[in-house]
């Protein structure tokens, strides 16, 4: 059952037709006088898990004119929140005439390596954002109640098919999640092992290892917006601009542990030691 309202839907997905028709106007100017020729706008994919923050991080780079931003609900690139196809991806970067399309597929975060070895004339970039676990299984549950508990009993069980929450798992993650028992498991927990096996795929992928993809930490944006911005824009090669994170309300993260299964919690602890390492 959801529980968060309209306002907060309104906010996150954009709809307030005064700040859209604002943004329109800038793109069409940006376009006119600094527009690039078909062919050389750069894709900028970010990914992640859901409830992690990414829409905050699409609001602030949507604000910048230099940006083409293609977000889940847009029905060019995206049919149900996945990506319709590859040709139809790199057909609509290869239209643009800015100089970055920032594409949101969370669905295909599995995908990225794949997605950044699609063929265009300007390499992409990627940006993997995650999330405290607890807070992120709060929004989680309040927005999407027990789909998460859904998804891995259809892993454990078998059924899932070729839904996307079961793509590209190792062994080692899958024999983790048929160890559990599903008609037992709280909502909480679910999400936490959920986050687990999810962002576990930034290691298991090797994106660890690779230049042109960037862990960025929706905490750190908002304990100090401006630093993380620039670390984002650094990795960009954009020059900073304070508005792109003058929408993010600065504030300490803050530490409420929910009530989840002691085995799953160790797990998520040893993954966030990992994920604060590697973002530095």
């Amino acid at each position: 059952m959801r529980t968060e309202g309209l306002r907060r839907l309104v906010e996150e997905d954009r709809l307030n037709p005064v700040e859209r028709a604002g943004t329109a106007l800038a793109k069409r100017r940006w376009r006119r006088t600094h527009g690039v020729s078909p062919g050389q706008a750069r894709p900028v994919y970010v990914v992640g898990l859901q409830r992690s923050g990414t829409n905050m991080l699409m609001r602030g780079f949507d604000a910048a004119p230099e940006f083409e931003v293609r977000n889940e609900n847009d029905r060019r690139v995206f049919y149900r929140f996945q990506l319709r196809s590859d040709e139809t991806l790199t057909a609509v970067i290869g239209a643009s005439r800015h100089a970055y399309v920032l594409v949101k597929p969370l669905c295909e975060s599995h995908r990225i390596d794949e997605l950044l070895a699609l063929p265009g004339p300007a390499p992409g970039r990627a940006v993997w954002v995650w999330r405290d676990v607890d807070d992120r299984a709060r929004s989680e549950v309040a927005k999407f109640g027990d789909s998460n508990l859904r998804a891995l009993r259809g892993i454990a069980d078998g059924t899932i098919g070729d839904e996307w929450q079961g793509q590209r798992l190792d062994g080692e993650a899958r024999a983790l999640i048929g160890d559990f028992d599903y008609d037992r498991m709280t909502p909480h927990t679910a999400a936490a092992l959920f986050w687990y096996v999810r962002n576990r795929l930034f290691f298991s992928l090797g994106l660890d290892r690779r230049a042109d993809v960037l862990l960025s930490s929706y905490d750190a944006l908002v304990d100090d917006p401006e630093a993380a911005t620039r670390r984002l824009c650094d990795f960009l090669g954009l020059r900073y601009d304070p508005r792109l994170c003058a929408h993010v309300e600065r504030r300490a993260p803050r530490r409420r542990p929910l009530d989840i299964d002691p085995r799953i919690r160790t797990l998520c602890d040893g993954l966030t030691d990992q994920l604060v390492a590697h973002h530095g």
